[in-house]
């Protein structure tokens, strides 16, 4: 009788064949998880300005930065499971998030909206350079599939950059 325990099933591998070659699957995996951690930070700094948004343009950035949300938690099981396929492991709690975060959090307890759009198009320039930087490395290890997914990600950041550019301009009444 074959008397499997926990802590055997704790240690089984969770290598997943891939033809990218085990550096290959290490790098991209590696920055994919970067990102994802990224992707997680933005998620909830557009949800904490969503909730806590004020002022005469309320309902339209309340709506703007809960679409913009949802855009980008819709990508978060994509990148964690790009990661798996490629045979890598991804992020397992918030500390892991926290330990490769670079996008930085802001728990101020008041912020400007105009201050709120500013940063969040900031911060999506920055990941849309990090996904940049990814799909590099996607192309010097040959790995088509995660490069392409990545050039969709950066189209939407890339608008996202735009309608919080255009949401924060200053009109000649303001």
């Amino acid at each position: 009788m074959n008397r499997e325990t926990a802590t055997t099933r704790r240690k089984a591998s969770l290598n997943t064949p891939t033809g990218l070659g085990q550096a290959a699957s290490k790098d991209i995996s590696a920055a994919l998880n970067t990102l994802l951690a990224d992707v997680f930070a933005l998620y909830l700094k557009t949800k904490n300005f969503h909730w806590h948004v004020s002022g005469p343009h309320f309902r339209d950035y309340h709506l703007l930065l809960d679409e913009q949300a949802d855009q980008l938690f819709a990508i978060t099981d994509t990148i964690a499971e790009r990661v798996r396929k490629i045979g890598g492991t991804t992020l397992r709690s918030i500390k892991h998030v926290s330990a490769l975060q670079r996008i930085d959090d802001n728990d101020a307890d008041y912020v400007t909206p105009r201050d709120m759009l500013a940063e969040l198009r900031d911060d999506n320039e920055r990941l849309a350079g990090f996904m940049r930087a990814a799909h590099g490395l996607c192309d010097e290890r040959g790995d088509v599939a995660t490069a392409s997914l990545l050039e969709v990600w950066i189209d939407e950041a890339e608008k996202r950059v735009w309608f919080l550019f255009e949401a924060g301009r200053r009109s000649k009444g303001d």
